[in-house]
């Protein structure tokens, strides 16, 4: 099971960005646990300035926009 945190403050590019890994993980069968954080401090503290952010597993994947999903379907 991977660990998935969807870093954000709620804009609509966060909200694609958890509709893209829940559907990529769903669709690979992979089990994970998505948290979405939003608190800004916590963003930060991962040294994400852009957001959306994807942190699987503890480690930063991704900051910045929308990720493609073929980049996803990589970290799956």
């Amino acid at each position: 099971m991977k660990n998935v945190k969807i870093l954000g403050t709620g804009c609509a590019n966060c909200r694609n960005t958890l509709a893209l890994i829940e559907a990529v993980a769903r669709e690979k069968e992979v089990q994970i646990t998505l948290e979405k954080i939003e608190d800004l401090p916590s963003i930060m503290s991962y040294g994400v300035m852009s957001t959306p952010g994807v942190v699987i597993d503890d480690v930063v994947v991704h900051a910045g926009g929308v990720p493609s999903r073929g980049k996803v379907e990589g970290w799956f």
